[in-house]
C-alpha cells in the first residue's frame, strides 16, 4: 500500500507530465499549465489554445456565461430556447433572400405576439366562467393571418445550412447544451477548415436570426412535456430543485416553465441574446493541430470586429439558510425512487474540496460506501449516485444522494440507510486506504476528461468561466489532496444536517377506482 504522501506526489507527476500520460509522443512535453495558450481579444473574448500535432484535427468549445440562472420571472426557459434558434441561422446563412424575409418575420411577430395574447385572455375567461375554451371568430382570424405568415416565411428559410455546411467540410459533433450557469457550442473539424469555423460563428455572433420563432417554441415545448411533465425523473428532480430554492433561480427549471415558454417572444429573445451573448462573456477552447499565432490573427480578423456588449448584469439574489427539513411527495405512475440535498458552498469555497471528497467515498465505484451498502450487500437499493455540484456550481448549491429502491424494500428503509453513512462520516475517521481511493479515481478521471482534444477544451471553457480561470482544473486536484480526515468530519457534521435538506420522494399513484354505477359491480 502506497502512503498518502506518496499518492499525492504522484498526482502532482501525473498533473506536471499530463501531456506524457495522455498524447503519446510527448513524453519531454512541458505541463498543460506551460502549454495552454491564452489571448485576450480588445472586446473581452478569451481564446485558449493548446497545440495537439498528432492529427490535423481541432476541436473548438464556445462557452457563454448564460444560463437559466440569468433569467428572470416570466421569462424564464429563454437561454435553452435561444440555444435553439442560434442554429435557425444569420442574414446571409440559412436564408434564400434576408431583406424579403425580414419584412414578413416582423409581420409574423406583430401577428404572433396579438394571437398569444388573445388566446391567453380567452383561455383565462373560459377557465374563470367554468367553460371549455373555444377560439372566438377574432382569435380564429389571427390565427389563419398567422399561419399564411408563417408559410409564406418559410418560402425563404433554407433548413439547418449551418450544420450542413459544417458536415461537408468535414466537421463532426456539432452540438450545444444549456444548463444553469453556461452555454456550449462545440464542433471538431480539420484543421485547415478552422477559417470556416472562424466565420461562421463570428457571423453567427454578430448577425443571429430569429426565423421559424414559433416553430422552434412549440418544439421547446413538447420537449418539456416528454423530459419532464411525462416523465418521473424529471418531475421528481423539478418539484425538488424548486422546494430547495425558494429564492434563487436554481429553483427554476433551465427548459422554463411551460407557461412561460408559451409566452416568450422574439423581442424578449433578441434582447436576452444583446445582453448575455456578446464576446465579453464569451470563451473559446481550441485544442488540435493549430499553430496559436496564427490562430489569433485569425480569431482578430473575426470575432474582434463585434463590439463588446454593455457590462453583464450582477446576480443578485441569494437563497437565505434553510431553517428546517423540506419534504415533498411526486405521484406518478412510476417506481419509486428518492432524492436527498444538503445545501453547501460554491466553486472554490474551501469546504467545496471536501465534498469532492465525501462524494468519491460515498458513492464512487463498486467500492464506495452507499453502493457496497446499500446495492451489494444489502440489496435495498437498485442503484445509488451523488452529485456535489447540483444543479450549478456559480452559486452555493446541493450535494444530493439519489437512490431507487429494490422491491420489495422502500424508500424509507434506503433513506434511513443513506443517514447510517451520513453518520459515520461524522464520528468515524475516513480511513488511509479510502484516501487513497479517492485520490486515484481523482487522478483518472482528470487524465481521461483531458484526453481527448475535445475533452480538454471543455474542462478548459468551463473552469474558464465558471472559476474564472481554466488554471482550477489544476489547483483542485492539489487542494483535495490537502484534505484530511478531520476535514470530513467537521464538514458533514456542519451540512449533512436535517435542518439543511431537502428530500423529494416519488411516490407510485395508486390507480384510480372508478364509481360503480346503479345495477354494476365494480371488479
Amino acid at each position: 500500500m502506497i502512503s498518502i504522501e506518496r499518492a499525492r506526489m504522484m498526482g502532482v507527476l501525473i498533473l506536471t507530465g499530463m501531456f506524457a500520460a495522455v498524447a503519446p509522443g510527448y513524453a519531454e512535453s512541458p505541463s498543460l499549465a506551460d502549454r495552454v495558450i491564452e489571448h485576450k481579444l480588445t472586446n473581452g473574448m478569451t481564446v485558449l489554445m493548446v497545440e495537439r500535432h498528432q492529427a490535423p484535427i481541432v476541436s473548438i468549445n464556445m462557452t457563454f456565461g448564460v444560463g437559466g440562472v440569468n433569467e428572470q420571472v416570466g421569462l424564464t426557459g429563454l437561454a435553452h430556447l435561444y440555444e435553439h434558434m442560434a442554429f435557425k441561422g444569420t442574414r446571409t446563412v440559412g436564408t434564400k433572400d434576408y431583406e424579403r424575409e425580414q419584412a414578413v418575420l416582423d409581420d409574423l411577430t406583430l401577428v404572433g405576439n396579438e394571437l398569444d395574447r388573445r388566446e391567453r385572455e380567452e383561455s383565462t375567461r373560459a377557465e374563470t366562467e367554468g367553460k371549455p375554451y373555444a377560439p372566438s371568430q377574432e382569435v380564429q382570424q389571427l390565427q389563419r393571418r398567422f399561419k399564411e405568415l408563417q408559410d409564406k416565411a418559410g418560402e425563404f428559410v433554407v433548413g439547418n445550412e449551418m450544420a450542413l455546411l459544417y458536415q461537408r467540410h468535414g466537421g463532426v459533433g456539432l452540438n450545444a447544451s444549456t444548463g444553469k450557469d453556461i452555454t456550449r457550442y462545440v464542433i471538431s473539424l480539420p484543421a485547415n477548415r478552422l477559417p470556416l469555423w472562424a466565420a461562421l460563428e463570428s457571423d453567427r455572433m454578430a448577425h443571429p436570426v430569429l426565423r421559424e420563432f414559433y416553430k422552434e417554441r412549440g418544439v421547446v415545448m413538447e420537449e418539456r412535456r416528454l423530459r419532464t411533465d411525462d416523465s418521473p425523473n424529471g418531475l421528481l428532480y423539478e418539484t425538488f430543485t424548486s422546494t430547495a430554492f425558494q429564492a434563487h433561480q436554481y429553483g427554476v427549471p433551465t427548459i422554463g416553465w411551460g407557461s412561460d415558454i408559451m409566452a416568450l417572444t422574439p423581442a424578449a429573445t433578441e434582447a436576452f441574446f444583446k445582453t448575455y451573448y456578446g464576446p465579453n462573456n464569451a470563451t473559446v477552447a481550441i485544442v488540435g493541430d493549430i499553430n496559436p499565432k496564427d490562430v489569433i490573427a485569425l480569431i482578430d480578423q473575426t470575432f474582434g470586429k463585434i463590439p463588446a456588449a454593455p457590462p453583464i448584469p450582477t446576480l443578485v439574489t441569494e437563497e437565505p439558510p434553510q431553517r428546517g427539513e423540506r419534504r415533498v411527495e411526486i405521484e406518478f405512475d412510476a417506481e419509486p425512487a428518492l432524492a436527498i440535498g444538503y445545501h453547501k458552498p460554491t466553486i472554490g469555497h474551501p469546504d467545496d474540496f471536501v465534498f469532492d471528497v465525501i462524494d468519491e467515498v460515498l458513492t464512487e465505484g463498486v467500492t464506495s460506501r452507499l453502493y457496497g451498502t446499500l446495492v451489494r450487500d444489502k440489496r435495498l437499493a437498485a442503484s445509488v449516485l451523488s452529485d456535489t455540484n447540483y444543479p450549478g456550481v456559480r452559486a452555493p448549491n446541493l450535494f444530493v444522494i439519489a437512490a431507487t429502491p429494490l422491491a420489495p424494500h422502500t424508500t424509507a428503509e434506503v433513506e434511513a440507510a443513506i443517514y447510517d453513512e451520513l453518520d459515520r462520516l461524522k464520528t468515524e475517521p475516513i480511513s488511509t486506504k479510502e484516501f487513497e481511493r479517492v485520490l486515484n479515481g481523482l487522478d483518472a478521471d482528470l487524465v481521461r476528461s483531458l484526453r481527448s482534444n475535445s475533452g480538454l477544451a471543455s474542462q478548459l471553457a468551463f473552469y474558464q468561466t465558471v472559476a474564472g480561470t481554466w488554471r482550477y482544473v489544476l489547483s483542485a486536484r492539489d487542494r483535495i489532496a490537502a484534505v484530511t480526515p478531520a476535514d470530513v468530519q467537521r464538514v458533514a457534521s456542519q451540512y449533512l444536517t436535517k435542518s439543511n435538506r431537502t428530500v423529494g420522494v416519488l411516490v407510485k399513484k395508486a390507480p384510480e377506482k372508478k364509481m360503480a354505477a346503479v345495477g354494476e359491480v365494480s371488479r
